[in-house]
């Protein structure tokens, strides 16, 4: 809640206050990756506790979807600024990171031990 509360407020002021240079426009990203974060790590936390099938996964897991779901949005911010962002771009980026997470998860389930 803390990180979405910061990024929203201050992409707020950033985008109300600043010109588009090169320093806001990284502060811009910055704290869209802060505000996408703390968006999604609950709807991350609830995806996995739904559709966990032995063991949830820890809060670190959690954070990485949540940081690879803040990365996807700006990545699609980024190919947006000079227009080159299309709907097959978008989904083969976003295809392209699922697929990052899902070998992430199977390295992660086959070192996991029930005594840990």
């Amino acid at each position: 809640m803390v990180l979405a509360l910061a990024g929203g407020l201050g992409l707020l002021l950033l985008l109300t206050s600043t010109l588009p240079t090169v320093g806001p426009r990284w502060l811009f990203f910055f704290l869209a990756t802060m505000a996408v974060t703390g968006l999604a790590l609950p709807f991350v936390w609830l995806l996995n506790v739904r559709f966990a099938k032995r063991h949830s996964p820890s809060p670190g897991v959690l954070a990485r979807e949540a940081l690879l779901v803040a990365l996807y949005v700006d990545i699609l911010l980024w190919l947006q600024i000079n227009r080159s962002l299309s709907l097959p771009v978008g989904l083969l980026i976003g295809a392209g990171l699922a697929t990052l997470e899902w070998f992430l998860r199977l390295l992660d389930r086959s070192s996991w031990k029930p005594g840990r």
